[in-house]
């Protein structure tokens, strides 16, 4: 009998593993269908990050405060803690852009604009006070970080210009459909991304500040 229950357990988390790994392939073959809003978005955060580097003068106060907040914030966590920190707001964030792109795409182009133009004015004043080795810093988190926010930026653009880009017929449930696409891409790729880039950067910033 309690050979038979193991066996019963063994089966339920081979079955789990299975749907995980199959959603997870679907999750890479979805990523397809998002490759142009993929394209645009990226484009979109280098072109204002660029600018945000050689034009640091706008909202200039505003992002003084805005990092003086987030220090704030921070201030005296361990590195578990910061951790923590780091993970929940990136996801919050993510998730913000996928579920408002409903709304025609107008907040993941803010999000978008917002971000890339507060890394930019970062770089230029880092590279300023401590020079440009600083940047080294910031590309161990960033290259899990960055594609995993372009990622639900991407996804959220795709919902909220769906209305404009899909002409065919059954709508709802194509939208439905969509929908199901970028949950299922949001918790099987972007979630463990950001995981990963906010052990990175809270070690980081841990251990060197």
């Amino acid at each position: 009998m309690e050979t038979k229950k193991r066996g019963t357990q063994k089966q339920k988390q081979f079955n789990l593993n299975t749907f995980l790994y199959s959603n997870f392939k679907q999750s890479i073959k979805d990523l397809k269908l998002i490759k142009s809003y993929l394209i645009f978005s990226s484009t979109l955060f280098l072109v204002i990050t660029l600018i945000g580097v050689m034009l640091p003068i706008f909202f200039r106060e505003e992002i003084i405060r805005l990092l003086r907040e987030i220090i704030a914030q921070t201030e005296g966590l361990n590195v578990f803690e910061l951790t923590r920190f780091i993970m929940a707001n990136n996801i919050k964030s993510s998730f913000l852009a996928l579920i408002f792109g409903v709304l025609l795409g107008i907040i993941p182009l803010i999000i978008i604009a917002v971000n890339a133009y507060v890394l930019g004015f970062v770089i230029h004043q880092s590279i300023i006070i401590e020079g440009p080795l600083i940047l080294w810093r910031l590309f161990p988190h960033g290259i899990f970080e960055l594609p995993a926010i372009l990622i639900s930026i991407a996804l959220g653009l795709r919902l909220g210009w769906f209305p404009f880009t899909y002409r065919k017929e059954n709508k709802k449930a194509e939208f439905l459909k969509y929908l199901t696409q970028s949950f299922r891409i949001f918790i099987l790729i972007v979630v463990p991304l950001l995981v990963i880039a906010g052990i990175i950067e809270g070690i980081l910033i841990g251990f060197l500040s």
